[in-house]
């Protein structure tokens, strides 16, 4: 239910009521009993959002979301091949490498 601003035409008092859209108009002034108020039209009120944030990313269509998949894995896979060559040179070669050594079991 909406809050409305109210105006009286004849002490200029002001107030608000908290009241549904579907009552009609309060005309009685509570200040000074004259049926002379009248609703006044305000800014509204301003959208509030609670949360961690709102992204405009976050509503995207499904088309976008497929097409910038695709375009990010697209260049994602060159920068990961250049990544994995030079990974490749860095890694030792298995007969450098020594295994570890196994555990025996005790049997008591």
């Amino acid at each position: 239910m909406p809050t409305y601003d109210y105006e009286c035409k004849s002490c200029q008092h002001t107030w608000e009521a908290f009241q549904s859209i579907k009552a009609p108009a309060i005309k009685k002034c509570p200040e000074c009993g004259k049926n002379s108020a009248v609703r006044v039209i305000g800014p509204g009120a301003g959208i509030i959002f609670k949360g961690s944030g709102f992204y405009i990313t976050d509503y995207r269509s499904d088309s976008y979301k497929k097409a910038a998949a695709a375009d990010s894995s697209s260049s994602g896979s060159s920068d990961s091949s250049s990544k994995s060559d030079s990974a490749k040179s860095e890694t030792p070669k298995s007969s450098e490498s020594k295994p570890a050594p196994k555990k025996k079991k005790n049997s008591d």
